[in-house]
């Protein structure tokens, strides 16, 4: 394997690199735009080998410069010999001829050390990549130039991914490595789940479209009944891979899906709302111990406090239970307010610690389960 490195040379020698001393160079501002607008002809020529047709637009936001700015770039490469063509109409856009294979595939330094950022162990191995992706990285190493080898190398041992929240350890997906094989052959999965709501256990035929790591867990996303749905991996309990092919749709992109979905999900799952008043430290202390979006809401619609120190607001839950569950964390320094329902599962706790933990004497009132704010945010 060859690797090809692209230097510009300005004709006009006013603008050429110039040196200040040893082992320095100072760059034109000219050079420096030579430069840029070489890395950028390399990119387009890159985005046209990897995509096949794209359109003038498409190739605008893909490189970050204006429609005009690409039109003069597809001009220079036409005029330095590369095969680039247009068709026109609504379906047309640029592309090379077929065939047509550059070797212009150079790295930077920059783009070695991101390379080697992108290698994560830890999920390659849960979707039974770990050996390829070794193998892959003392490939990629030995054919690189020492130094940038020299750079990707550092940039490993300076950046760790560690995907997972603290205090949770990785859940047990066994069958990720089949689904994800499912995935890549588009074939149909018969898949035996379990999920929340009654019955508990479902055996299901899908069309599995992608695998999604979402802190420390993993997800599939397949359709079913006609419909894109998502499955935690950790609830399949058996998978069978089927010798049939489904056909992927053309439109479908996982990660416009995934995104999608999470908005909708975190924007859903909190559908009700609870009316508290609780101290200010209470407020501050939230987003210690709560989920995000029920803290950011509490202090979102937080009113000004009293002259004792408590204020009211309004806090999105997702249920009764699991509001009564959190705000226990809060201890004596918040009161529910509505829905009555939550306030009396509040006060049946409270009736009965009170008889597990009877206050002594000299007690004083009020201190019992308050809630000690951190001198500053931890783990």
């Amino acid at each position: 394997m060859s690797w090809l490195t692209i230097t510009t040379v300005p004709r006009n020698s006013r603008n050429a690199a110039s040196t200040t001393g040893p082992g320095r160079q100072r760059i034109s501002g000219a050079g420096y735009r030579h430069g840029v607008r070489a890395s950028r002809l390399v990119s387009l020529l890159l985005l046209l080998q990897t995509r096949g047709r794209m359109t003038a637009q498409e190739l605008a936001d893909a490189l970050e410069v204006s429609v005009r700015t690409v039109y003069r770039d597809v001009d220079s490469l036409g005029a330095a010999g590369v095969p680039v063509y247009a068709d026109r109409g609504p379906a047309g856009g640029y592309q090379l001829l077929e065939g047509y294979r550059t070797r212009l595939t150079g790295l930077t330094a920059p783009e070695a050390e991101a390379l080697f950022l992108a290698g994560m162990p830890g999920p390659a191995a849960d979707l039974g990549l770990g050996p390829v992706v070794a193998a892959a990285e003392l490939k990629l190493l030995a054919a690189l130039p020492g130094e940038l080898a020299d750079r990707g190398g550092r940039a490993r041992q300076r950046f760790h991914l560690d995907a997972p929240g603290w205090f949770r350890h990785p859940e047990p997906t066994p069958h990720l490595a089949a689904l994800a094989r499912a995935v890549w052959e588009d074939r149909l999965v018969e898949m035996r789940y379990r999920r929340w709501r009654a019955p508990r256990e479902v055996t299901r035929v899908v069309a599995p479209l992608g695998v999604v790591l979402k802190a420390g867990r993993w997800y599939l996303v397949a359709r079913c009944d006609d419909q894109v749905r998502t499955y935690r991996v950790g609830a399949v309990l058996d998978v069978g891979v089927t010798d049939e092919r489904h056909e992927r749709p053309a439109d479908f992109d996982l990660a416009d899906y995934w995104r999608e979905w999470t908005e909708r999900y975190e924007r859903d799952v909190y559908r009700d709302r609870a009316r508290i008043r609780l101290t200010v430290a209470a407020l501050e202390f939230m987003p210690y111990v709560f989920p995000p979006e029920m803290s950011r809401g509490a202090r979102a619609a937080a009113g000004e406090p009293g002259p004792d120190g408590w204020l009211e607001t309004t806090v999105p839950i997702e249920s009764v239970k699991h509001a009564h569950t959190e705000l226990l964390k809060l201890g004596a320094e918040v009161e529910v307010l509505e829905p009555a329902e939550l306030r009396e599962r509040l006060a049946a706790t409270a009736h009965a610690l009170a008889r597990l933990y009877p206050a002594a004497p000299d007690t004083p009132a009020g201190a019992a389960g308050s809630p000690a704010t951190p001198a500053h945010p931890g783990p």
